[in-house]
């Protein structure tokens, strides 16, 4: 693997550094291999030598996306798929009202931004909790002015019945086929995406085939839009054993990197990986980067012991005011998955404990 640094330290961005250095964009454009981007955008248009037509992002907003679903399901061959309703607020005001009427009549809502990304901009409104809060202008008082989404709350199942969130994944390839990657049960956390597991027999049996064929369908209806590229489709369970989609997302997302290393470490380690990434492992201390690479190798040996395979993923939150790690664990059993997991993140608050005793330390008196 070749590695560029350095490459988006001023202004212009990653997709301009790199059409500066000629040799180098003719090395990732002229290999004849798909190009792929985080998300699409007019610099990675000129890069990559195709125009940029901002249509094929129009399922993106998430009102949008609604009524795609909702053209899909018209023709009623996903039964079990079920569609929440959706209601576009121009501004808060209008959605205070929504929420209000909603929240007399006993209904939960979902608020939702139209663009938002990984769980901003979205709040779940109960009846409690517009009443803690003073009523439902207090509810929307951190969020966006407009234009908002209030959608009807789905109940999920209870805890022992299965996973709440899950996930579709396809690619979309320059032809225009739909390519299945795969479904994964998401870590959600008060509407924030805080990681997902990928693997064999994650995705429960009775949601494998509905998910499957309702997220081919829409990466049918994304691929006739001119979209091209990774794309997901987030669903959320219901007491009732259907699946309710929530919208879809044109670009790479966090479960696209559990997929590519559940793909390569089958094929250097053997079929049937389950690989589960946590965005957010909160460390005890900030790491420096010495620090940062020894508690890695420590967190590689320790899951090695347990026959499961670490991976950090985003190292670069370990500095922060607040530190954290981004990781991956991979193993071929539940049982080790979790406990790789349990050792990672409790390996990572002693350590990052320890490096503080030690930092705060006083020096010794030298004679």
């Amino acid at each position: 693997m070749e590695v560029y640094d350095g490459l988006a330290e001023g202004d212009p961005g990653l997709c301009e550094a790199v059409r500066a250095r000629p040799a180098l964009a003719a090395l990732l454009t002229g290999a004849g291999l798909p190009l792929v981007p985080w998300g699409r955008t007019r610099p990675f248009g000129r890069l990559a030598g195709r125009p940029w037509r901002a249509g094929e992002l129009r399922y993106e907003s998430k009102s949008a996306a609604h009524a795609l679903f909702g053209r899909i399901l018209a023709d009623g061959g996903h039964p079990g798929i079920v569609l929440p309703a959706q209601w576009r607020a121009a501004g808060r005001w209008a959605a205070v009202r929504l929420l209000a009427a909603r929240t007399r009549a006993g209904e939960s809502s979902v608020l939702k931004s139209e663009h938002g990304v990984g769980g901003s901009g979205t709040t779940v409104v109960t009846p409690d909790r517009v009443r803690a809060a003073g009523g439902a202008r207090a509810v929307l008082r951190r969020l966006p002015r407009g234009p908002l989404l209030v959608e009807e709350y789905v109940a999920g199942p209870a805890e022992a019945d299965g996973p709440r969130d899950l996930t579709y994944d396809g690619f979309v390839d320059g032809a225009g086929r739909v390519h299945e990657v795969g479904g994964a049960v998401m870590d959600v956390r008060d509407g924030c995406y805080q990681g997902a597991t990928v693997g064999p027999g994650v995705v429960p049996a009775w949601a494998e085939k509905p998910l499957a064929a309702f997220g081919a369908a829409v990466g049918r209806e994304l691929a006739e839009s001119g979209y091209r590229g990774w794309f997901d489709v987030d669903f959320v369970a219901d007491g009732a054993g259907r699946l309710a989609p929530t919208e879809t997302n044109l670009r790479l997302t966090g479960p696209s990197v559990a997929f590519m290393v559940a793909a390569r470490l089958d094929a250097q380690r053997g079929a049937g990986h389950l690989v589960r990434i946590a965005d957010r492992v909160e460390l005890g201390a900030r790491l420096p980067e010495a620090q940062l690479d020894e508690l890695c190798a420590a967190l590689a040996r320790g899951c090695a012991e347990l026959g499961a395979v670490f991976v950090p993923a985003i190292p670069t939150g370990a500095f922060e005011p607040a530190p954290w790690l981004g990781v991956l664990v991979a193993a071929h059993r539940g049982e080790t998955l979790d406990a790789a997991e349990a050792l990672v993140r409790a390996g990572a608050r002693a350590v990052g404990a320890e490096f503080t005793a030690f930092a705060a330390r006083p020096a010794r008196p030298t004679r």
